[in-house]
């Protein structure tokens, strides 16, 4: 009687254990996808705050008032500062708010016509593309001081090329150029400390671009071109062209196997598209969107959830969708009310 009992107290303890085990591990997976997403309402003049464990807007964040009404286009998340960025183009101005508690903490003056912009943890440094002074500013995240502003090469912006979309890696920033004369438009690598070019190609026509830390590649959407493009990002040289309708916004989630790319001007029909990165195509069937005008993404830190912004004047819905490195295609899953215009967003863990 005594062995049995005994018995059952150990086996008792055991699926405690295990109970309780397996409850952390759950808690711990969900942390990763229990953080915000933030959205940047261009035409609202503020910040959209959800949460992503309810998918519900919990704050709204309107920006300061400024010579002009703010135009928030990007936000930004940066780790290591505990900081939220946000270029207000109309303000020629990047807001700096605590991301504790959407405080402000400062704001960084920038050229004129603040578009997309990037952050990285490598030498403290977020970059910020102005198209109507056509140059890029680069802040000091620890400081918030401008440590320079990089002009872009003069024969580039001679026929028409303006700094649009931008991306860092530890050593280099990638900027694209658009509204050239012809049939390209151009990607620009620079030295992130030296802050001189040192590599560039032609690309297709309304180049935006994504990396990831899996493999050395830098993949750019050309809109008007209708493909993704493979380059290698030591010298830009092409090593594959996908096409893929109307291709924009793109994304890599964290440690991902696949890309997303948004078709922007297809109305919502076949608006998400899906690319294995190992081969270099497409992978299932195009995903309609419910709303047009799909613009662009982030995913959750976990790769569980993929968010997306459908811009216009009159606009203001984030679709939201299933997904993850095992069953990668996008199941639409709902969508949310931003802001007018949601523009650029950001995730930012709990």
């Amino acid at each position: 009687m005594i062995q049995k009992t005994v018995k059952f107290i150990f086996f008792t303890l055991l699926l405690v254990s295990s109970l309780a085990f397996t409850a952390v591990a759950l808690a711990q997976r969900n942390n990763l996808s229990t953080g915000k997403i933030l959205i940047a309402n261009r035409a609202a003049g503020t910040i959209s705050v959800i949460d992503a464990a309810s998918d519900q807007v919990v704050d709204t964040i309107a920006l300061p008032a400024g010579n002009n009404p703010p135009e928030p286009m990007y936000v930004v998340y940066e780790q290591e500062s505990q900081r939220v960025y946000v270029g207000d183009r109309a303000n020629h101005r990047v807001m700096v708010f605590r991301a504790k508690d959407f405080s402000v903490e400062g704001v960084v003056s920038t050229g004129q016509g603040v578009w997309h912009m990037w952050a990285h943890h490598k030498k403290k440094q977020l970059w910020v593309n102005n198209d109507v002074d056509s140059t890029t500013t680069v802040i000091d995240t620890k400081s918030l001081q401008v440590v320079t502003t990089i002009p872009m090469p003069a024969d580039l912006v001679g026929q028409g090329g303006k700094p649009h979309d931008i991306i860092l890696d530890d050593e280099a920033a990638y900027i694209t150029l658009v509204g050239l004369s012809g049939n390209n438009d151009y990607v620009l690598k620079f030295d992130r400390t030296s802050f001189q070019e040192v590599a560039r190609t032609p690309v297709g026509k309304d180049p935006h671009v994504i990396l990831t830390e899996k493999n050395d590649k830098l993949y750019v959407a050309s809109q008007n071109s209708n493909t993704v493009q493979v380059l290698k990002r030591s010298d830009l040289a092409q090593v594959a062209s996908i096409e893929v309708p109307g291709a924009h916004g793109v994304w890599i989630p964290q440690g991902s196997r696949v890309l997303y790319v948004t078709n922007l001007p297809n109305g919502g029909s076949d608006g998400l598209f899906t690319i294995d990165l190992a081969s270099n195509t497409v992978i299932g069937e195009p995903v309609d969107t419910a709303f047009p005008t799909p613009h662009n993404l982030v995913a959750t830190q976990d790769g569980h959830r993929l968010y997306l912004t459908h811009s216009g004047a009159d606009a203001d819905k984030v679709t939201v969708y299933a997904i993850s490195d095992k069953e990668p295609l996008p199941v639409p899953l709902g969508q949310i009310t931003a802001g007018l215009n949601p523009f650029g967003l950001a995730f930012m863990p709990k």
